[in-house]
């Protein structure tokens, strides 16, 4: 197997042990027999997954929202598409629709909430008298700050109705399960889509200071509604004492299957860890780094979520940039190869799962006319991989355990 296949199959790897139809129903209990079951939901995973509680509990009650494209067919659960990273009307009206489907439970329901990355953008029911056009301009400029995914978390659930809690607490009095897939550094269950069914110590102040440390514009109604506090639930609040979250698909357990393959086919494995985080061409070099100084062969993998800072106006993401800067940064070095993939197929918001690079991508570049360091410099690395036919393009993968890197080095080649 040539290294692009064998890292590419690492990659398929990841994905597949994630996928809900393959993991999901071992965490489900039996199909409560009394009182009403509904299942919501919201993230780029939560169709498939829906449809992974019906395969095994049958027909549902429901309504859950992903991203558009990421439909898949259910007979109860009502599936709707919404705009992701930045929300859009249809997310609004079907997250008051979600809401509605909460009044009125009692103690003898029971409430599954399936929640993977992506539902920060996909639950959208702005606090206060924040409008959709202020959330969705707010939304913009927090991914192009260079935040990191917990602090930008941290701005969505006090701006909002339904985060830090506030969606398990909507369910009170009713028992509820929460199922996640983590796509978080550290699988943190308050992290993952903002945390609807987990409470959160942070405060309204955290929101606004993260908010002025980025250099973020806050319209006049978000300032109101940090400066009187918000509806965010603390972890002991007594509405959170009938939920239970449970994170069964993580990116550690994908990395660990990545590994089993890269070992079956003879190469020693490192991983660097599941939670990296850090600006995506400062991690590149210093995975260039690791990889250069490696002695004999060997695949290094590493998960987490990387940072871009948006300097220019291209068309990129966090993988696509990772894997630009580290081909600059290896320089064409021997027997080395790489792919970064976001695990959900779409890295920043392009249908593009990220790129595969090896020791001739610069001359590859030279070759059709394409500037490596410009294209970094315009944070346009996905336009430089599309121009050298380097792009891994996956559809949606239904499932969403975060970003997927792996380094190849081959052994030294004996004249």
């Amino acid at each position: 197997m040539t290294p692009e296949k064998l890292l590419r199959a690492l990659f398929d790897r990841a994905v597949a042990v994630a996928d809900p139809m393959e993991s999901l129903a071992g965490f489900l209990p039996p199909r409560p027999t009394v009182g009403r079951v509904v299942v919501v939901g919201a993230g780029k995973a939560s169709a498939r997954m829906a449809e992974a509680v019906e395969a095994a509990w049958g027909p549902c009650e429901g309504l859950v929202i992903t991203r558009y494209g990421h439909a898949r067919p259910t007979c109860g659960i009502e599936i709707v598409e919404a705009a992701h990273p930045v929300p859009d009307q249809a997310g609004v009206e079907a997250t008051l629709r979600m809401l509605t489907l909460l009044e009125g439970l009692g103690e003898g329901d029971f409430v599954l909430a399936l929640i993977s990355g992506g539902a920060s953008a996909l639950l959208c029911a702005p606090a206060g008298d924040i409008t959709l056009a202020e959330k969705q301009a707010l939304s913009r400029a927090l991914l192009a700050s260079g935040a990191p995914i917990g602090q930008m978390n941290i701005v969505r659930k006090h701006l909002s109705r339904v985060k830090g809690g506030q969606l398990a607490a909507a369910a009170w009095p009713a028992r509820v399960l929460a199922l996640m897939i983590s796509d978080v550094p550290g699988d943190d269950p308050a992290l993952i889509g903002s945390g609807p069914t987990v409470g959160d110590r942070s405060t309204a102040a955290d929101a606004r200071a993260i908010l002025d440390r980025w250099g973020v514009p806050v319209p006049a109604s978000a300032a109101e509604v940090l400066a009187r506090g918000t509806g965010v639930r603390a972890p002991e609040d007594p509405v959170l004492s009938r939920v239970e979250n449970v994170v069964y698909a993580a990116p550690s357990r994908s990395l660990a299957a990545a590994a089993e393959l890269a070992a079956d086919h003879g190469y020693p494995v490192d991983i660097l860890g599941d939670s990296i985080e850090g600006e995506a061409r400062e991690v590149a070099a210093a995975h260039a780094g690791l990889a250069l100084d490696a002695t004999g062969p060997r695949v290094i993998l590493s998960g987490g979520e990387l940072t871009v800072t948006r300097r220019g106006d291209g068309c990129g993401g966090p993988n696509a940039e990772y894997a630009l800067a580290l081909a600059l940064a290896l320089n064409g070095a021997a027997g080395i190869h790489a792919i970064a993939c976001d695990t959900d197929g779409i890295d920043g918001a392009a249908e593009v799962a990220g790129a595969l690079i090896g020791p001739d991508t610069l001359d590859r570049a030279r070759a059709c006319g394409a500037d490596a360091t410009a294209a970094l410099e315009s944070n346009d690395a996905h336009g430089f991989f599309a121009r050298i036919g380097a792009q891994i393009v996956t559809g949606p993968t239904l499932t969403n355990v975060n970003d997927f890197r792996a380094l190849l080095i081959e052994a030294p080649k004996v004249d």
